[in-house]
């Protein structure tokens, strides 16, 4: 191995010059690319248990049911952040096809819901919460696109975790005009029949079954639909974002001292390289 302080002293003003063509190059591209502001949004997921009729309604419950959901809860909302449904609509809000300065074509509101996917993240941190991240030019544009994406996934997700529910009350009022009708043709039936003094049992008897049916339908309507009501929430959020102080990318100084201590290697290993194809073994003259 050649001594390191042989070949610094043989070849210092190449590396020299080395590093300093690496320093220059890679401050031209991170010095002329935009400064980009980070804007973060947390929230917790809520139960899905809260969007359950029997949550509420049951008469015989075992156990109290927690107001924050579980990690699958959330893993679903992140599932639903892959959807450029949310992105495009954030994209409509902002009109973020002028902002991102595209032109004018049939494929500007895709285009600039793609890049707003870039510049985004949605994750669950190491405290099994969920972050909505923006990254931006316009520092306080960037909050304002996280809180709506935020916002967007709650109604997205709490739609499609009513649609359930959503699916029971039609079927429900399905089954209860259905049990009117058949109601009201007994009933017709009834007022023409002209025989003896009071209805016949048969058809009495079947409307009084129908007649708690139906009362039992419109329980079971109005539980639900006190469900939807309500809208219980599917995000709690713990902090809205707010404009950032500072760039969060590109982290320049960070990024030069990489590159110089890289290049510097680099500029060490092209001498020992340099050095041995010369084929002196770099002990410096003898003693």
């Amino acid at each position: 191995m050649p001594d390191i302080f042989y070949l610094v002293g043989k070849w210092w003003k190449q590396m020299l010059i080395g590093v300093f063509i690496c320093l220059l190059a890679v401050g031209l591209i991170v010095f002329l690319q935009p400064r980009l502001f980070l804007s973060v949004a947390t929230a917790l997921p809520a139960s899905s248990v809260l969007a359950d009729k029997g949550a509420i309604f049951n008469e015989n419950i075992e156990g109290l049911y927690s107001t924050i959901g579980s990690a699958d809860d959330l893993n679903r909302i992140i599932g639903t952040a892959e959807l450029d449904t949310v992105y495009l609509a954030v994209t409509d809000e902002f009109n973020l096809f002028d902002h991102y300065k595209l032109t004018k074509s049939k494929n500007a509101r895709i285009k600039a819901g793609k890049e707003l996917k870039e510049n985004s993240q949605v994750i669950k941190s190491e405290y099994g919460e969920l972050k909505v991240k923006v990254w931006d030019t316009d520092k306080k544009l960037a909050p304002q696109l996280a809180n709506s994406i935020l916002d967007k996934l709650a109604i997205i997700y709490q739609d499609l975790q009513n649609w359930n529910n959503h699916a029971s009350v039609k079927s429900l009022q399905s089954g209860r005009e259905k049990i009117i009708r058949e109601m009201d043709s007994i009933k017709i039936l009834l007022s023409s029949i002209t025989l003896l003094a009071g209805a016949p049992d048969p058809y009495t008897a079947r409307l009084n079954v129908l007649s708690g049916q139906l009362a039992k339908y419109e329980k079971l309507i109005n539980e639900y639909q006190l469900v939807l009501d309500n809208k219980p929430p599917v995000l709690m959020v713990v902090e809205r974002a707010k404009p950032a102080l500072r760039p969060d990318k590109p982290k320049r100084m960070q990024i030069m001292i990489v590159t110089g201590f890289a290049s510097l290697l680099f500029a060490l290993l092209l001498a020992v390289i340099l050095e041995r194809k010369k084929g002196n073994p770099g002990e410096g003259p003898a003693q």
